[in-house]
């Protein structure tokens, strides 16, 4: 397995600067998921790690070797394309093995190989079958395998579940990240879907306008973003804008428009007074009997609502709410039972550390 180091990559083209001085630290037998809106670099900075783009400055590792100048066939990187990039006169079996014929591999262990492949993505008995012969999913399973085939030093797969349907785009996660485990190669995956990067990566970096706004672990990124970008496009979140007034007990103290709130999630350096932006998850915010009596000693994060409208989407309620000083806020409510409400108005409440504090 191995490690992979960028360091200060940059990529211009023109006067436009695709990539600008991302530096990342990919662990070795990973999968690591560049996630981003469209032109914010990332399929960019996936062709300079594959060789296909040469960058204008910056260093690429694969381990201790210096890849950054080395033309594509001589990385051992093995890529899944959008497209799956099949060739429609060969077989299943002689697209996979295409890559070990390129290599001269002799004809048994070649054999040997394709056969591991396709057994290693449940494809073993459409070995003989054209490309035109089988589902969107197996194709992509297919050219799984003709980039695991080569064992690989890198695997890359480029938006690899874009052209499926939805419901076979969330089954096919599980099993690329199975795939991916089992072959014990180090894997970067590019993907504008938030949830096929908090559902399959062990980390992330979030790319905008060339640069990584936030990077590590997904659940840290989505529990504990540092901006208001990451915050916004991972997952849906409501923005409460307040003040910092005051610390007690290792929280910060809130006022805004809607009331008090308390924090335990803030910057190092926050400062001790001044306009912040806070932010509080959907589904971290709770429905509250209406005898409920303020769950903090000062009142804090818990608020009388009023409801707008209810989008009921079976396992799961959309409530969209309107707080004191007209502040709007989504509620996810899991499971919804009927007659939650006494009219129209609703206590609601979340904790501490389900707040966010970002900087202005």
């Amino acid at each position: 397995m191995t490690p992979i180091h960028i360091d200060t990559l940059r990529k211009t083209f023109d006067k436009t600067v695709a990539v600008d001085g991302i530096t990342l630290n990919i662990k070795p037998g990973s999968l690591f998921f560049l996630l981003g809106p469209s032109g914010c670099g990332k399929t960019t900075l996936l062709r300079m790690i594959a060789g296909f783009t040469e960058p204008t400055s910056g260093t690429i590792h694969f381990g201790e070797q210096d890849v950054t100048w080395l033309p594509p066939h001589k990385r051992n990187c093995g890529m899944v394309f959008q497209g799956y990039a099949l060739w429609p006169h060969m077989t299943v079996a002689q697209n996979v093995a295409f890559g070990l014929n390129v290599r001269k591999i002799d004809k048994a262990q070649t054999l040997t190989r394709v056969a591991d492949a396709l057994k290693l993505v449940q494809m073993a008995e459409y070995g003989d079958r054209k490309p035109n012969q089988l589902s969107g999913g197996q194709q992509q399973r297919v050219a799984l395998a003709r980039a695991l085939v080569i064992k690989p030093t890198v695997l890359l797969l480029d938006e690899p579940l874009s052209n499926l349907d939805a419901k076979l785009r969330i089954e096919m996660r599980g099993q690329i990240k199975s795939i991916c485990k089992q072959a014990g190669t180090t894997a970067v995956y590019v993907t504008h879907d938030q949830k096929e990067a908090l559902s399959m990566a062990d980390e992330v970096a979030l790319l905008k306008n060339g640069k990584v706004m936030q990077s590590g672990p997904a659940r840290e990124l989505y529990d504990r973003p540092r901006s208001r970008f990451v915050a916004d496009f991972l997952g849906e979140t409501n923005f409460i804008a307040a003040k910092v007034v005051g610390r007690e007990d290792g929280q910060v103290l809130l006022e805004g428009d809607a009331g008090k709130m308390r924090s335990t999630v803030f910057p190092d350096d926050l400062a001790k007074e001044g306009n912040v932006t806070c932010c509080v998850r959907p589904e971290a915010i709770r429905i509250l009997s209406p005898k409920a009596t303020d769950e903090g000693s000062d009142g804090a994060n818990t608020f009388t609502a009023k409801r707008l409208d209810t989008t009921y989407l079976g396992e799961v309620a959309q409530h969209h709410l309107l707080l004191p000083g007209k502040v709007k806020v989504t509620v996810f409510e899991l499971n919804p039972k009927p007659q939650k409400f006494n009219g129209d108005e609703v206590r609601v409440g979340f904790d501490p550390e389900d707040v966010v504090v970002l900087k202005d």
